[in-house]
């Protein structure tokens, strides 16, 4: 996975414009991702590349369109030194890993190769032959993900209890 590197206060108006806001498919979304730092960022992005970024990587508005179009435009994993909050728990609510690890925030550069083990929490830093602890999902956090999202997670839960 190639890594994209962005900076601190990386806002949801710049992952996904507010002016944005009518549209409603992952499609859509996806073609708008990060345009207000890069306008072509989602013709650059190949699924499964990663994002890194440094502090409150989401901050501002609690609308999900921002998780959505990084999900969508293929981004498999962000990784930042802190989050916000609000942005941290709509990405786990559809699906998209986002790890916490300062170290790794700042020790990738843009362009480098990262792989992820989420069964052992080590972000490999391919390009610097460095490893990186994180902190493992919850059990519960995992299924989610797993899942493809709450959604997700929850019509397949429905479904195994109308089974039994």
């Amino acid at each position: 996975m190639t890594a994209f590197k962005f900076g601190d206060n990386v806002d949801t108006d710049i992952i996904a414009p507010g002016k944005y806001l009518n549209l409603t498919e992952p499609e859509e979304l996806a073609a708008i991702c990060m345009e207000g730092i890069d306008p072509q960022f989602h013709a650059k992005v190949t699924p499964g590349d990663i994002i890194v970024a440094g502090k409150n990587f989401g901050c501002g508005s609690s609308r999900e369109h921002a998780p959505i179009s990084l999900k969508a435009v293929g981004i498999g994993c962000v990784i930042a030194e802190s989050f916000a909050r609000i942005f941290y728990r709509n990405a786990i609510n559809i699906g998209l890993p986002v790890l916490e690890s300062p170290e790794a925030a700042r020790a990738i550069k843009e362009g480098d190769e990262v792989s992820i083990d989420f069964d052992r929490a080590i972000i490999q830093h391919i390009t610097a032959n460095q490893e990186f602890a994180f902190k493992p999902f919850s059990e519960s956090v995992t299924c989610i993900i797993t899942a493809g999202g709450l959604g997700a997670y929850i019509q397949f839960k429905k479904g195994r209890s109308e089974k039994a």
